[in-house]
């Protein structure tokens, strides 16, 4: 169970990296799409799992591929935003959030 400071934090996070990956998006990848759906901190706030929702036409695994190649520059990013607020960054873990594309098979499951 996470704390309130845990949950606070991941609130935090979430909100401003999907800021990051809005810019990010607009500016590596013209066309994309990318939503943080979900951050989750580990207890001592060292480190931080973030989940991201995909769209776009270009290739799923380059651009997930990219953003991983760009994880220093985001927690940069990260840093400048809440560098105040919060003592120390978290890493940052990306992983790809697909349960918007296993609840789209199971519609179109159930729909044939």
């Amino acid at each position: 169970m996470e704390s309130k400071r845990q949950q606070k934090i991941a609130r935090l996070l979430q909100k401003e990296l999907g800021e990051i990956m809005r810019l990010y998006a607009i500016e590596h990848l013209p066309g994309f799409l990318i939503t943080v759906t979900r951050v989750n901190v580990s207890p001592d706030l060292s480190i931080a799992k973030v989940y991201m929702s995909l769209f776009g036409a270009a290739n799923r695994k380059d651009v997930f591929d990219r953003i991983q190649h760009s994880n220093k520059e985001i927690r940069h990013q990260l840093a400048l935003r809440i560098g105040k607020q919060i003592r120390v960054i978290p890493e940052l873990s990306f992983y790809v959030d697909d349960s918007l594309d296993y609840i789209e098979n199971i519609d179109n499951l159930l729909r044939s």
